[in-house]
């Protein structure tokens, strides 16, 4: 075996569905030049972490967080241009992604810190106590 994928005679070319996963299925984003941010959340210790990946990004002026009805909203954009000796490349977008937060979340005291490429959000989720309530019945 070559390690190559063989194609048969007459089979379809399957689309690239690794380009799927990094870029998204095709046609599913509904606004043109609006891109996904692939984000990682995990929940531990009372605390929602959201880590994002947006290399190239100036933080301070490119980056938009909010938090509306439990719903945390990610906005980016990006221009960056390369000049070389006989070639310029420049890539710009426009990124977003929204998530729903944990039942109870305190979205106003969200923070967030910009380190290597990566946006980390914290959120505190204060547990809720799910302790057993005795109702007395009266009688009527």
């Amino acid at each position: 075996m070559s390690g190559m994928i063989e194609r048969l005679p007459g089979w379809p070319t399957l689309p690239d569905l690794f380009g799927w996963v990094e870029g998204g299925i095709p046609g599913a984003h509904t606004v043109p030049g609006l891109h996904g941010i692939r984000v990682e959340e995990r929940l531990a210790d009372g605390i929602y972490v959201l880590r994002a990946e947006l290399p190239g990004i100036d933080p301070a002026e490119d980056v938009e967080i909010t938090v509306t009805e439990g719903v945390l909203t990610l906005r980016a954009e990006r221009g960056e241009e390369t000049t070389e000796k006989h070639r310029t490349e420049f890539r710009y977008g426009t990124f977003a992604r929204s998530v729903r937060l944990p039942a109870g979340a305190k979205g106003d005291d969200a923070t967030a810190e910009y380190k290597d490429g990566v946006l980390t959000i914290t959120v505190p989720v204060p547990e809720e106590k799910a302790g057993t309530r005795t109702i007395p019945v009266r009688h009527g």
